[in-house]
């Protein structure tokens, strides 16, 4: 057991710190609606990963694989990023902030509920972080024995170094409120919605032209795990 848990913990730092969507919309969260909207998204992140998980290991290595590389599914993902992105940078073009509207204020239910709903969807239409806990399972599971509790233990502590790590990182990008203005709450904003629609556009040319994309993701193979498996995480 103590060796399936120190085998999770690097793999849990490796997580928290994939360059991804929901990356940086949880830095986004921290620093404009502070802590515990923040925590609300990453718990909403991690209920998708855990459906993923569930998904891996209640399905055939065949199924998951077919399901892994439809381009359809990859297109699909993508042009709904993208799409969110695009509305994103327009309301963020149109809109005129000011102090109170990067103040952090109270949530209600409702709101708490909304945002884990954003972070769960933004991480499951992700099709590349299914591809990420299948290739965990396929490389670790033989090793674990595809023991059932060895398994929780392992997926388990991967999840849980995730979520202490992001808590750190959303206690640092909680600071950056005190420096936001109207301007930069905007170029913020624009930032980010950027960021998303690059990250769907590599979904789509994915879906569109695989073995382009195979070929330049074989360049980055390292320690057995393909970059294409890790490179659209979270």
């Amino acid at each position: 057991m103590l060796q399936d848990i120190l085998s999770g913990i690097p793999l849990g730092f490796f997580l928290a710190f994939m360059v991804g969507p929901a990356f940086f919309v949880l830095l986004e969260t921290a620093a404009m609606r502070g802590f515990k909207a923040a925590f609300a998204f990453d718990l909403g992140v991690i209920i998708a990963d855990i459906v993923f998980i569930f998904i891996a290991y209640f399905s055939t290595n065949q199924l998951l694989r077919s399901i892994k590389d439809d381009p359809a599914l990859f297109i699909f993902g993508g042009s709904i990023l993208t799409i969110y992105g695009v509305i994103a940078y327009i309301k963020a073009k149109r809109a005129t902030y000011t102090k109170a509207d990067f103040e952090v204020q109270k949530l209600k239910r409702k709101d708490i509920f909304g945002i884990i709903m954003k972070g769960f969807l933004l991480n499951f239409i992700n099709i590349g972080v299914l591809g990420f806990w299948l290739g965990l399972l396929i490389i670790f599971g033989p090793s674990l024995e595809m023991d059932g509790s060895r398994l929780i233990v392992f997926f388990t502590t991967i999840i849980i170094t995730y979520l202490v790590v992001d808590i750190f990182k959303i206690l640092l990008a909680k600071k950056l409120n005190k420096k936001l203005t109207p301007k930069r709450i905007t170029l913020f904003k624009k930032g980010i919605s950027f960021l998303l629609i690059v990250f769907g556009v590599i979904l789509i040319l994915r879906g569109i032209i695989p073995d382009q994309i195979h070929e330049i993701e074989e360049n980055f193979d390292t320690d057995g795990i393909s970059f294409s498996i890790l490179k659209n995480m979270e």
